[in-house]
């Protein structure tokens, strides 16, 4: 297997987003980095209190199973933006560890996708849940059978499906990016603290209806490119929780990297040396498996 070495940049990554870092890339494997933890930065809204169940898995195991997904600001400040693994990320962050073994793409890799959640909703009555998003500011809630096309000067938030069968637009006259997301998290937080959410891709109600016997309806959140989450972020504001999924691929799984390692005061550089060592050893004993069909997993 061919191994490519690179010192300090990475394809299509702009130098200065990497500089100092010594990584190993072997042909189409995921490209594995460790990076300074403080350097990472969450896209969504996170309840901390998920991670701390984490936390203490990861200290009592000894190891980050799956290392997360991240992507270079293109801003020249060093960060990532966590696309996928916000609780390891936290949860790293609550046992002070100085370091995290992550994997790189690019914002422009072929292999990354985006695409929106769907927000089930339940233990909020419908009727009081529209009547909320009616109130809100720079809101406007439209029946589904009133409107073909979006009315002039108003940009879709959402779709709400109610579960007696109506369908709902959500719009707003806000047609600058950092206002919409701000006028969107608005509308999440509606129900975010005063009922339970659940992520889905499915929109069929009577399906949801027999999962969720208090369902409140199903909110389907709206498309967004990577570069318009990485302004978001970058300008210092969050996306609403749940509201972006990142699909990679190809993905790393089940690395099981050492704690000890991302805890101990080497360098940086000498880190990423040790992670390259640490990845050909499980090459030569044949420990690297790449599924090329869809998997599933029952062991998470």
């Amino acid at each position: 297997m061919t191994l490519y070495w690179f010192c300090g940049t990475l394809p299509r990554i702009p130098l200065s987003n990497i500089r100092g870092i010594f990584v190993t890339r072997l042909r189409d494997l995921p490209l594995l980095a460790i990076l300074p933890l403080g350097k990472l930065v969450l896209h969504e809204f996170h309840d901390a209190q998920r991670s701390l169940p984490i936390s203490r898995a990861i200290e009592q195991s000894g190891i980050l199973r799956n290392p997360p997904i991240v992507v270079p600001f293109q801003d020249g400040s060093g960060r990532y933006m966590v696309l996928d693994g916000a609780n390891r990320t936290t949860a790293l962050q609550h046992l002070n560890v100085p370091h995290i073994v992550a994997q790189v793409v690019a914002p422009d890799d072929d292999g990354l996708q985006l695409t929106p959640w769907n927000h089930v909703i339940w233990g909020m009555p419908s009727d009081a849940l529209l009547e909320a998003f009616a109130a809100l500011p720079h809101v406007e809630l439209v029946s589904a059978s009133r409107m073909d096309d979006l009315p002039q000067g108003r940009r879709r938030l959402g779709v709400f499906l109610h579960p007696d069968g109506a369908v709902y637009h959500l719009l707003t006259p806000h047609q600058r990016l950092i206002p919409f997301v701000q006028v969107l998290n608005n509308v999440v937080d509606v129900y975010k603290l005063r009922a339970s959410l659940d992520r889905t891709q499915v929109t069929d109600v009577e399906t949801l209806r027999a999962l969720y016997p208090a369902l409140s309806g199903v909110l389907m959140l709206p498309h967004f490119r990577i570069d318009e989450v990485l302004q978001v972020v970058a300008e210092g504001h969050l996306m609403p929780p749940g509201s972006t999924r990142f699909v990679v691929s190809p993905r790393a799984l089940h690395l099981n990297y050492p704690l000890e390692r991302l805890r101990s005061p080497e360098s940086l550089r000498e880190k990423n040396a040790d992670l390259q060592e640490w990845v050909k050893e499980r090459l030569a004993r044949k420990a690297v498996r790449y599924y090329a069909e869809a998997t599933y997993l029952f062991d998470e």
